[in-house]
């Protein structure tokens, strides 16, 4: 008697929570390599001088300020008027809080890999060459559930993404690279008049700028209940030792969030039921000439940082202290729609801190 007791009220609690569960959509966002430092510190003057080819005089008036906290805001308005107050910021290992992949090739494609799937595979997953990713990932995962049917998608900046997200397999939405829209409207036409002419620095890497309004466009017109942003230039500025570019870049994505949140929280199928995700896919280095590089040699590549906001996250601004991993996104994004991802005993689990109040 006792056990069907204890049994109907474990289920009764569980049913509370979900009806007090107000998230319907999920919104996960990615800045490639994308370092810790600047998000919780702001820009180093001692790098500013690293610009060859994409020079801007005005990085000191823009983004230097005397405290880490005035330089942060400077550059990251969003996340610190906006996510901070409302939201939970991780990784500041300078505080004690850590955020760290599971992964052991400290790059791309694997640290993609371990966001969406919520395991790291370096069996199989261990170059960012263009290959359908094996694994089962949470987008897919979400997708194939009653309500979510053609209600996911993926812009992206690298034109790898397909592979890794496999849509071949699961026929996620997924536009990536240099890809036009192919849609009718004259926004999206003007978009791809704009992508064929203006000048790219990066090959075959769309602009971040094309990638989110072509992603913006798509959210206003289809209403995806889950979409993922992945942004790539700061990067590729990084790698070519373009802190200038690196740094406005990582600006202009902030500017891109602010725009996707206001318009969210005036939207009656998003406002005050969706849930923001922003993180990177590995680190970099951490002196003036490592920050370019990353990888399993590259000291500090491994360390990353999560930022989370939503109607069932807590606002508790920059967490302190604590552990926490890439490979429990994957996870957390499900767990936000009532939905269990985890599969596998080397799935991370959701981050609890994140859910519920």
């Amino acid at each position: 008697m006792y056990k069907l007791l204890f049994v109907a009220g474990f289920l009764f609690a569980l049913s509370a929570s979900a009806q007090n569960r107000k998230t319907e959509n999920v919104i996960l966002v990615t800045l490639d390599g994308m370092r810790w430092q600047e998000v919780f510190g702001g820009a180093d003057s001692s790098y500013m001088k690293q610009q060859a080819h994409l020079k801007d005089g005005n990085l000191r008036e823009k983004y230097w300020r005397e405290t880490a906290e005035a330089r942060r805001e400077a550059l990251f308005p969003f996340f610190w008027t906006t996510i901070a107050k409302k939201g939970q910021l991780y990784g500041n290992r300078n505080t004690g809080s850590f955020v760290n992949v599971t992964n052991k090739q400290w790059f791309s494609y694997p640290g993609y890999n371990e966001i969406l799937t919520g395991k790291a595979d370096d069996e199989r997953i261990h170059s960012n060459d263009k290959f359908y990713n094996p694994n089962t990932n949470v987008l897919e995962f979400i997708q194939s559930k009653p309500g979510f049917s053609k209600k996911v998608a993926a812009f992206t900046s690298w034109d790898v993404f397909p592979y890794i997200i496999n849509d071949k397999r699961n026929q996620i939405k997924v536009s990536a690279g240099l890809v036009a829209s192919g849609e009718s409207s004259a926004n999206d036409q003007l978009l791809d008049k704009l992508m064929r002419s203006v000048p790219n620095p990066l090959g075959d890497v769309r602009l971040d700028a094309f990638t989110f309004y072509y992603g913006f466009e798509y959210l206003k017109k289809q209403k995806p209940r889950v979409m993922f942003f992945a942004f790539d230039e700061t990067d590729d500025f990084a790698h070519s030792g373009e802190y200038g570019a690196y740094l406005n870049s990582a600006h202009a994505t902030d500017e891109f969030l602010a725009e996707l949140w206001a318009y969210v929280q005036q939207d009656p199928a998003y406002k005050d039921k969706t849930s923001l995700i922003i993180t990177t896919d590995h680190g970099r280095g951490s002196d003036t000439e490592s920050w370019k590089h990353h990888g399993i040699k590259v000291v500090g590549a491994d360390q990353i940082w999560i930022a989370i906001m939503g109607p069932d996250s807590q606002a508790v601004g920059e967490v302190k202290s604590g552990q926490i991993y890439q490979n429990q996104i994957a996870q957390t994004v499900a767990a936000m729609l009532g939905l269990n991802f985890k599969t596998d005993p080397g799935q991370g689990d959701k981050v609890a801190t994140a859910i519920g109040h």
